[in-house]
């Protein structure tokens, strides 16, 4: 039997992918081997959405130039990083054996060995423990926001039909899966390139009645698509997790515009404060970039004070790096690495304290958990809301949903004791 080892880095899109090419992989009867030097097909799943991502894959590149000398493997580089331009990715790596588009998950396996008889692997998402399971519903963004390589990359949105989604978390159900996490680069925009126009409320209804599925979780949002509708589905489905990650980016009208995000702070204000009163309960989770060509002092102030005034659940932060082929790489690139970097550490601290004072709030509470696994000992899982919580229970838990009542807070995590032990 062939072994394969397959490396990520990146989003969850390219997790996803990943996992569906190890399922894929697995019917062609290769088995999973942790090291690259035991494999005879290698895959490195590529991001270059930031220089950071890009530089990981190039140094894993690197390391395995050598391995190939006296050996037959394969060595297959796929997606973010590779483009139209394959002349200059087969120069800079000309040991690697094929180079593949983003979500070419059946190119991969015909490398692999499927053949034309075979024709294709229908693949289903394995899921995490057979307890949550990504499951992308839509490819590509119509966006093209100032600095992001998504569009260039993955392409314009497509949308996968309601009825393939619904049959694949039927059959992820059946499986044992209790969760799945709808993704899309833009997910609210679903279906507006299909022939009968569902929207991302309308799949969630769909897939609601699914007997055996616990939670629904959808990601990433767009501010400028986040409609009444699909706040409204949130707030009556019962499934769907009262969490929603809302990337901001900046707090400043002057930058947003420069981004091409489309809003204005006020109008993401704005649309906060909306969903905030349809769903008291919801936890927001958002996205900033800090040094964006033109972002001063005064600029970077305008995002730390809307973090401190919004007080997000979690906030992912990023320096910006420029992408080649992006309108913002044409712009000068005038703040400094150390600034970039300090700015950065600036919002790290600033959501720390924001978490923490969030996360006392469930002190003395009964929360849901959804049990997905052991750490150190104990179990731990995810609230509606995507807080970790840990706590110490004797019996198989895994894959239940418990009550844990909340004795201990701090920023990233909760711990408690089982209701009822």
């Amino acid at each position: 039997m062939k072994g394969y080892y397959l490396w990520t880095v990146g989003c969850q899109m390219n997790k996803a992918e990943s996992l569906r090419l190890a399922q894929g992989l697995e019917a062609l009867g290769y088995h999973q081997v942790p090291q690259p030097e035991q494999a005879d097909f290698i895959v490195l799943n590529s991001c270059t959405v930031r220089q950071k991502a890009e530089d990981r894959v190039v140094a894993r590149l690197s390391s395995l130039r050598f391995l190939k000398r006296g050996r037959e493997a394969t060595l297959i580089l796929m997606g973010c990083m590779v483009d139209s331009n394959l002349q200059e990715l087969q120069q800079r790596f000309p040991y690697v054996d094929s180079f593949v588009r983003p979500g070419d998950i059946q190119t991969v396996l015909r490398l692999a060995g499927l053949t034309g008889s075979e024709d294709r692997v229908d693949l289903i998402s394995p899921s995490l423990a057979d307890i949550s399971a990504y499951v992308p519903i839509a490819q590509g963004c119509d966006k093209f926001c100032a600095y992001c390589i998504v569009p260039y990359r993955r392409g314009r949105e497509r949308s996968r039909e309601v009825a393939e989604v619904v049959e694949e978390v039927k059959c992820l159900v059946a499986r044992g899966t209790k969760e799945v996490i709808l993704l899309g680069q833009n997910v609210d925009s679903y279906g507006h390139d299909l022939p009968d126009k569902p929207d991302l409320a309308y799949l969630l209804e769909e897939l609601e009645p699914i007997p055996g599925l616990e939670r629904i979780r959808f990601l990433t949002s767009h501010p400028k698509d986040m409609n009444q509708r699909l706040i409204q589905a949130v707030t009556r489905l019962p499934k769907v997790c009262e969490h929603i990650n809302l990337p901001l980016q900046s707090g400043d009208n002057a930058i947003l515009g420069a981004m091409g995000r489309g809003y204005t702070r006020e109008e993401y204000v704005h649309l906060v404060e909306h969903i905030r009163a349809a769903i008291p309960q919801v936890a927001l989770s958002t996205d900033v970039i800090v040094g964006f060509p033109g972002e001063g002092e005064e600029r970077f102030h305008n995002t730390i004070e809307l973090l401190e005034e919004t007080r997000f659940d979690t906030v992912h932060v990023a320096a910006y790096s420029p992408r080649p082929g992006t309108r913002a790489a044409r712009l000068p690139d005038d703040v400094p690495p150390l600034v970039k970097r300090e700015r950065r550490e600036r919002v790290e601290q600033l959501q720390e304290r924001t978490a923490s004072l969030i996360n006392a709030q469930y002190l003395g509470r009964q929360l849901s958990v959804l049990v997905e696994g052991k750490k150190g000992g104990k179990w731990w899982g995810r609230t509606p809301s995507y807080k970790q919580v840990f706590f110490s229970a004797p019996g198989e838990l895994l894959g239940k949903i418990v009550a844990v009542e909340i004795e201990k807070s701090g920023p990233w995590s909760l711990q408690g004791s089982l209701v009822g032990y």
